[in-house]
């Protein structure tokens, strides 16, 4: 047989019966009181509760709209490659080397004559596939940077050139071919 908590103290002598009986007794007109009165006792476990539950649902909104933006992020990843895997120009393996650094490291890659040309006036551009990197027009590197600007590695935009009328160099041309 099971004694109650109350039971056990007094066995232990831990309390004594006249504590005991006071408690109990205490209870009882507590509860009275409550059914006389209609008056609800602020349950403390109910609010734990009621607060965990809180918590759980701020929780778990976190976690979906996290989850919404790694959702997004795979989609946007899977449209610039899907853009680039559709527009990218032909490469010419045994065209001219076209130089240039992507994270601190010089790159080459080998584009023929009129493509290092389009390069350099901004009508193609060169853009990042994963460890792969491939020539795209213009119009594709837009969309691209509209949506991820780390994989533009090179685009001279024609719209960033201004006309300085201050600048004493403005009459000398930079050629844009120089290999290096």
């Amino acid at each position: 047989m099971k004694l109650t908590l109350q039971e056990q103290l007094l066995k232990s002598g831990l309390v004594s019966a006249a504590k005991a009986k006071s408690a109990k007794s205490d209870k009882r007109k507590q509860t009275q009181q409550q059914r006389k009165n209609k008056v609800d006792v602020p349950d403390e476990a109910k609010e734990l509760a009621q607060k965990a539950q809180a918590q759980k649902i701020e929780r778990d909104r976190e976690l979906n709209q996290i989850r919404q933006q790694q959702e997004l992020q795979k989609q946007l990843a899977a449209q610039i490659k899907q853009m680039i895997e559709l527009n990218r120009q032909p490469r010419d393996a045994e065209g001219l080397a076209y130089n240039f650094t992507d994270d601190k490291k010089v790159k080459r890659l080998y584009v023929s004559e009129l493509m290092r040309d389009q390069i350099a006036e901004g009508r193609l551009a060169i853009v990042k596939s994963g460890q792969l990197y491939e020539v795209v027009s213009a119009e594709i590197a837009t969309k691209i940077q509209t949506r991820d600007t780390a994989c533009i590695i090179v685009f001279n935009e024609q719209n960033k050139v201004t006309n300085n009328t201050d600048d004493p160099y403005a009459e000398y041309q930079v050629p844009d071919d120089l290999i290096w």
